[in-house]
């Protein structure tokens, strides 16, 4: 694949990164077929690297690091305390493992969390690094003994915040009226389809688009990218400062504009875009 894209990829051209069953090490197989088929080392040619084979520091955690960053945006927005929110996760690969990592470690409560395996709750709260550790081990969340198993949908689960971190068109007509958080932060690509849009919007949940919401990961990427050009790294909390800065004003930005035109905030992502 490496060998056949080649021709219309490169440093200043297109740079491809890891989405879904793709990882570290397959982007270093990428560098090193380019370079076999282009004669020239390019590091920066593919993102999403290992640290030690020319990638970032903070690029594994990236997406579900800003999924979770605005999610707290969006509860201090709307007065909501962090100490007292209560988050259910859909998927826990990469994006959705992390997103809450990071918001429990922001004082929240991930009270349940679903994946191919099925859908676990816990009232008190699940605890997010034991879980990620026996997701590594287990290649799954079922039977993880710090949660009980459950059959309730976990879309529309009673929770103040929803991460919908798997697969796209999962929110659709049929099931957004029935969704009650009050804050949706997209880690998936599309999960939600324009129909369900409308409905949140009039029911007044706050929605944060996956354009805005999961972009961390390509930010890092470009991070990644300028320090592969300048060969030089950056230090784990120099990125996620870099992340964070650049995400929190794309936030600011786009509520201010869908409050100022009184839109949804992915009608507000897209007339940002545009309007850029």
């Amino acid at each position: 694949f490496a060998r056949a894209i080649a021709p219309i990829i490169g440093e200043k051209e297109d740079i491809p990164a890891p989405d879904v069953n793709t990882n570290g090490q397959i982007m270093s197989w990428m560098v090193d077929e380019y370079a076999q088929a282009t004669g020239e080392f390019q590091p920066g040619v593919f993102t999403g690297k290992p640290v030690d084979f020319y990638g970032s520091l903070a690029r594994t955690e990236a997406t579900g690091y800003g999924v979770a960053t605005m999610a707290m945006e969006a509860a201090q927005k709307l007065n909501i305390d962090l100490n007292n929110v209560t988050v259910a996760i859909q998927g826990f690969g990469n994006v959705g493992s992390y997103a809450g990592m990071y918001i429990e470690e922001a004082g929240a409560k991930v009270v349940a969390v679903a994946d191919h395996t099925g859908t676990i709750y816990n009232a008190n709260g699940i605890d997010m690094k034991a879980l990620m550790e026996y997701n590594k081990v287990h290649r799954g969340i079922k039977g993880f003994e710090g949660a009980d198993a459950t059959e309730n949908d976990i879309l529309t689960m009673n929770v103040d915040i929803l991460m919908p971190c798997a697969l796209e068109n999962q929110l659709t007509s049929k099931n957004a009226g029935d969704v009650k958080a009050k804050i949706i932060s997209e880690g998936a690509n599309g999960p939600t389809t324009p129909e369900a849009d409308e409905i949140f919007f009039k029911n007044g949940i706050t929605l944060i688009p996956d354009i805005l919401a999961n972009s961390g990961g390509v930010t890092v990427s470009y991070f990644e990218w300028v320090q592969n050009l300048s060969r030089y790294n950056w230090s784990f909390e120099e990125v996620q400062t870099k992340q964070k800065k650049l995400m929190v004003d794309a936030f600011e930005d786009i509520w201010a504009l869908a409050k100022e035109y009184e839109v949804d905030m992915r009608t507000a992502a897209y007339m940002m875009s545009i309007k850029r």
